[in-house]
């Protein structure tokens, strides 16, 4: 099985984004995430202008949108890399 590959949908200071981030360093080790800046890429902004931070797995598509805690992220992490 390969590793899946996490991004994370973000905007320069958004604390909550800043909080799923700090959430996903403190419960996950095996898979490394990749911070997107929405206001890098003008379709990013419009389709999550209104719902970042958002976590998605880029092999299977999968979101995940805040708000969740870590329970939930846990059980979004196992649940796309199976």
């Amino acid at each position: 099985m390969s590793e899946a590959k996490f991004v994370l949908y973000h905007t320069q200071g958004c604390h909550l984004c800043e909080q799923a981030h700090a959430l996903w360093l403190e419960i996950n080790s095996d898979f490394d995430i990749q911070l997107l800046d929405i206001v890098t890429q003008e379709q990013l902004s419009k389709r999550y202008a209104y719902s970042i931070p958002v976590i998605r797995n880029l092999d299977q598509g999968d979101e995940l949108a805040w708000p969740f805690d870590a329970k939930q992220l846990q059980q979004f992490i196992q649940r796309t890399v199976c």
